[in-house]
Parts: structure tokens; C-alpha cells; sequence
């Protein structure tokens, strides 16, 4: 059987700062339904290639083409790229003033231009999807930070977007606040939604994920079902790298 189309294709992507080369050809392809993990030391380019992915970043060289466009390409609608590719990050980026419904129904009503009833009633389902349906009315500082990154998703998955990228959205959680939000990730790929996600969460990876991509310097080593490249990667650089974060 012929493999679908990619929902997300990255071909030879760099992006320098100044003489600083982040990324330096990468190439990816993310297939519908996909959960890819990218996981490698700090500064490797991770953050900066999902950046890049919704143009957060401009790359500096090559394309990234979503559900067959390239988002790269001049005079494309930016605004419109953004409401296909959900982005959650690793600060929560919540407006304080807001409630979490209120968070959640901003972009609905002041980009899709939704009417505040439509809004509110896809916010209800998507903070309900993450479990905080009874939070609907709550501010951010009423909420754990487990509770904050879950509203952040919910914003995400409320515009329905054809792919999520997460960038480390646990890193700035609590330890026991983490698995909620893993959870709701788990929950969102068994149905069906399309992720690349940056994390050092290697137990989800090796339970949830369905390819594990490892990157040093600006270059994709190596990538491979997480059975495959966590436990015997052909790259020595990459046991190293586990070894150092599993002891």
C-alpha cells in the first residue's frame, strides 16, 4: 500500500543566526496520524526547526511544505499557515487577564472571526478534551501549571489544525504535573491528530511515539521506531546522549 502524502515535509532547511548555522539541511517528513519525537542534546536545533515550522523563525534556505504548500514560498498568508499548524509551548503563554475559556475562544473569535456563542462552545469541548471543562471560568493564576499547559493545548487543538508541534511542554512543569499533560498528549494521538513533538520524555516517546528522531548540530543523525533508536542506535553519539539522560 502506497504511504499517504506527508501532512508536514521539510527539505534541506537551514537557518543561521548571524554566523551562527542552527540547522544545517535538515530533512523531514511527517506522515497524518504520526507522532515523531525529536529528541537531542541542548542547542542541537530542535527548538529552531519547529520554530521554523510555522514560521516563528524564517529559515534561511530550503522549504517546509504543509498538506502539499510550501509555507515558505513568497506572499503566502502567514495568519493562515498558523491556523493549520497548533504550536504549544514550553512557557504557557496564557493572557492573564483572561479566563481559560477565554484564552481558548480568542483566536475563534479575532482570526476565524467566530461568533462569541460558536467560540465559546468549541472552547467548552476543546477544554473538555484536555480534562478542564469545569475550568472554563478559572484565570490563569488559579490554575497548576499542569493545568496552564493543557488550557495552552486546548487553544491549539480548538482551531483544529492539521498538525501540533510541541516544543519540551513539560520542561517547565513539576514533576508530578507532568503526566496529566503527557495524558491529554497521548488522548489527542490515539485520536488521530498529527504531532512533532520536542521532548526529553523518553517513556512517552518509547510508549506513544511512532518514530524517534535524533538531532546534534543542526543535522538529523539518525531517526527510527523508538524500539529501534533508543535501544540500539547505529549512532554512538546517540547512546551517549541517552545514557547521559536515563542515569
Amino acid at each position: 500500500m502506497e504511504a499517504p502524502a506527508p501532512i508536514l515535509e521539510v527539505r534541506g532547511l537551514h537557518k543561521a543566526f548571524g554566523q551562527l548555522e542552527v540547522l544545517k539541511g535538515v530533512d523531514l517528513i511527517v506522515r497524518p496520524r504520526e507522532l515523531v519525537f525529536v529528541i537531542g542534546p541542548s542547542g542541537s536545533g530542535k527548538s529552531t526547526l519547529l520554530r521554523c515550522c510555522n514560521r516563528l523563525e524564517e529559515p534561511t534556505g530550503g522549504s517546509i511544505h504543509v498538506e502539499g504548500e510550501d509555507i515558505t514560498a513568497p506572499g503566502v498568508d502567514i495568519n493562515a499557515v498558523r491556523r493549520r499548524i497548533g504550536m504549544v509551548f514550553q512557557s504557557f503563554n496564557l493572557y492573564p487577564h483572561l479566563t481559560a475559556l477565554g484564552n481558548v475562544t480568542l483566536a475563534l473569535r479575532t482570526v476565524l472571526k467566530k461568533p462569541r456563542s460558536e467560540a465559546d462552545e468549541i472552547g467548552r469541548r476543546a477544554l473538555a478534551r484536555v480534562g478542564l471543562a469545569e475550568k472554563a471560568s478559572s484565570h490563569p493564576n488559579e490554575l497548576s501549571g499542569g493545568q496552564q499547559q493543557r488550557v495552552a493545548i486546548a487553544r491549539a487543538v480548538a482551531l483544529e489544525p492539521a498538525v501540533m508541534l510541541f516544543d519540551e511542554p513539560t520542561s517547565a512543569l513539576d514533576p508530578e504535573l507532568v503526566g496529566s499533560v503527557l495524558a491529554v498528549m497521548k488522548e489527542l494521538r490515539e485520536s488521530g491528530m498529527t504531532m512533532l513533538v520536542v521532548s526529553h520524555e523518553m517513556r512517552f516517546a518509547r510508549s506513544a511515539a511512532d518514530r524517534v528522531v535524533f538531532m546534534d548540530h543542526g543535522r538529523i543523525l539518525e531517526q527510527g521506531p523508538p524500539d529501534k533508536l533508543l535501544q540500539s542506535p547505529e549512532h554512538p553519539r546517540i547512546r551517549e546522549f541517552i545514557a547521559s539522560i536515563e542515569h
